[in-house]
């Protein structure tokens, strides 16, 4: 069973960086749920701010898990690619990493995160057996889906609830499949997936205020998922450079990019993306090792140009404000304290 919010809001999981334990304890010591990414992240890594997190806070709080997907349907396509990427790598100081694929440690991390108050399961449905091993062990589970027949498949798995996320999200797209499907505007999967399923639904996707809080809990969300929306906050670990770009208005819109790490995501749009997004190939996460290098360089160098610039459609909303503080301008009016 979910736990009880006094503000029904989640601090979205944002693997690489900015969902540190800071902000994770700063938005539940706040009333709110916040949420640590495991994706990317070894084990240990993972256990060690789980441990950290309840050391600071005795609210409830979330872990998202990656679920593993297939390797890349064209590897010569994967190759291809990142050779096209050498010439801008050696103008970054590095080389293309190894298109390789992995199952980001999966299994260790879904026995560490067991016992969480609270587990969300990305990129994939979940067998019914590993939902009711972390229920068994204390957690509640929601399942990140992106459409209404997602949402349907998900439900065999008896999930405490789902996870819904709209197009208007910045980042990867949590698809089951990497269909190249277009995404559901987020009030329309909510309507679609409230007709069929009698159990809490988180609605994600573009929300950056309190007014857009209020619109989908009164179209029947229990809590609304932020992500882009806590990018400015001081606890939040994000890129200096990402950070800065998404204030600048040379970057003026956001568009579904593989360029990246071969999977559809939601950017802001900069040279990369124009330069390398027509001839990117589907392979995740193959494609993310192959520009991991390129995009640590871009960073370092503060250049916003070849960095990934996750940015959900709400973005030129963005707030820079203390965790604690964007809570209580999200919070819904009459709620009690």
């Amino acid at each position: 069973m979910l736990p009880t919010l006094p503000v029904p809001v989640v601090a979205a999981p944002m693997a690489g960086g900015p969902s540190t334990t800071d902000l994770v304890v700063a938005v539940s010591g706040a009333g709110g749920l916040g949420f640590l990414a495991a994706g990317y992240k070894a084990p240990d890594a993972v256990e060690a701010e789980i441990s950290e997190v309840r050391g600071r806070t005795d609210r409830p709080f979330g872990v998202n898990v990656f679920l593993p997907g297939a390797p890349a349907p064209d590897p010569t396509a994967v190759a291809g690619y990142r050779d096209r990427l050498a010439p801008l790598a050696a103008h970054l100081g590095v080389e293309p990493g190894p298109a390789r694929w992995d199952d980001d440690q999966v299994a260790a991390k879904l026995d560490l995160v067991a016992g969480a108050p609270v587990v969300s399961l990305t990129f994939g449905c979940p067998s019914r057996e590993h939902v009711a091993a972390l229920q068994g062990a204390g957690s509640a589970v929601l399942v990140t889906v992106t459409s209404a027949a997602e949402a349907r498949q998900a439900l065999q798995a008896a999930p405490d609830g789902l996870w819904l996320q709209g197009a208007e999200a910045g980042a990867h797209r949590g698809s089951f499949a990497d269909d190249g499907e277009p995404g559901v505007p987020l009030r329309r999967l909510l309507a679609d997936v409230r007709a069929e399923a009698d159990l809490p639904l988180v609605a994600a996707g573009g929300l950056m205020d309190r007014a857009d809080v209020v619109t989908v809990l009164a179209d029947g969300a229990t809590w609304a998922g932020l992500g882009t929306a806590f990018l400015g906050c001081p606890e939040a670990g994000t890129q200096p450079t990402h950070l800065a770009a998404l204030t600048d208005p040379r970057f003026d819109r956001t568009s579904m990019t593989r360029a990246f790490t071969g999977r559809p995501a939601r950017a802001l749009v900069n040279a990369f993306v124009r330069e390398h997004d027509a001839g990117a190939p589907r392979g995740y996460p193959e494609v993310h090792h192959v520009t991991r290098p390129l995009r640590t360089a871009a960073a370092a160098a503060g250049d916003p140009e070849h960095l990934h610039l996750w940015a959900g459609e709400g973005w030129r909303r963005l707030r820079q404000l203390p965790a604690a503080d964007l809570l209580a301008e999200l919070r819904p009016t009459g709620l009690s304290q």
